[in-house]
């Protein structure tokens, strides 16, 4: 089984920048990927990072987000930068059992959590 968990939810300044983090345990599992679920909103896809290091960005936040992967670590951040109010949303970290990098968050089996970011005006 495996457990994702992820921390650094928090509010924030428009224009200003944050990271998440998440960890999972059990075992190594790739891919692994950001969604978010803003208010009366479905969830949606953010970025995501494959076992070879591809790594692919919604174009809502390409350029401002940079998502990385700590394999030995079996650890994921993602860095938010230029923070709009739009990004307020809980964010979720997720993990697939098989290799293939999706933007479906139906392919992901193992779910965090989640953790709030809002960014006010």
């Amino acid at each position: 089984q495996v457990q994702v968990v992820e921390s650094g939810g928090a509010s924030v300044q428009a224009g200003e920048s944050l990271t998440l983090s998440c960890a999972a345990s059990g075992r190594a599992v790739y891919p692994m990927g950001w969604f978010r679920q803003g208010p009366r909103a479905e969830r949606e896809f953010v970025a995501v990072v494959g076992w070879n290091g591809e790594k692919k960005y919604s174009d809502t936040v390409k350029g401002r987000f940079t998502i990385n992967r700590d394999g030995a670590k079996n650890t994921l951040s993602l860095q938010m930068n230029s923070l709009q109010h739009e990004d307020t949303a809980v964010y979720y970290c997720a993990a697939k059992s098989l290799a293939n990098i999706q933007r479906n968050s139906d392919q992901y089996d193992y779910w965090g959590q989640g953790a709030q970011v809002t960014v006010s005006k």
